[in-house]
C-alpha cells in the first residue's frame, strides 16, 4: 500500500467525522474483506467456532474471505433497527481504515465521488497526512 500512491494529494490533511449514518454498512453491494487473524477474534466474540463462522457469515470470491451481505445489501452485521454495527468493536480493519483506503486516495476525483456517498466525508476532525499515510500502510489489501 506504501508505494499505490506516488501524488499526495491530501498532503493538507483532510477533514472526515463518522455521522453514524450507516450508509458504508448498506446499499450497493461490496466485499468486507477479512482477514484469518479477524475471522478468529469475530469467531470468539461471537461464542462460535472459526468454522462456524466462517459458514454462517462469509463467503470466499477469488480465494479471499468476505462477509456476507443480507439480500437487500445490508452488511450481515449492520443492525437497521439501530442503525448501528453489531460487531462495532471487532469490526474488520477494512471498516475501521474508512475512508481511507488506497481505491479512495488514489486521486481526488475517487474522494469526490465518496463524498457524494458519505456525509462525514470533508466534516469535522481535520486528519492529517502522516495519519492517512498510515492507514494506507495498514490496509490489508491493496483493493480497499
Amino acid at each position: 500500500m506504501k508505494n499505490l500512491i506516488s501524488e499526495r494529494w491530501w498532503s493538507g490533511g483532510l477533514r472526515f467525522s463518522c455521522l453514524g449514518c450507516g450508509r458504508c454498512c448498506r446499499g450497493e453491494p461490496g466485499c468486507v474483506w477479512i482477514t484469518p487473524e479477524e475471522v478468529k477474534k469475530l469467531a470468539e466474540f461471537l461464542s462460535l467456532t472459526e468454522t462456524k463462522f466462517l459458514s454462517k457469515y462469509t463467503y470466499s470470491v477469488d480465494g479471499r474471505v468476505s462477509l456476507r451481505e443480507k439480500q437487500n445489501g445490508e452488511c450481515v452485521f449492520y443492525d437497521s433497527d439501530t442503525n448501528k454495527c453489531s460487531i462495532y468493536e471487532y469490526r474488520p480493519l477494512q471498516c475501521r481504515l474508512f475512508p481511507f483506503w488506497p481505491s479512495l486516495m488514489k486521486n481526488k476525483e475517487n474522494w469526490e465521488w465518496e463524498k457524494r456517498r458519505c456525509p462525514g466525508i470533508g466534516e469535522g476532525e481535520l486528519h492529517s497526512a502522516q495519519e492517512i499515510q498510515q492507514c494506507l500502510n495498514e490496509a490489508p489489501f491493496e483493493d480497499l
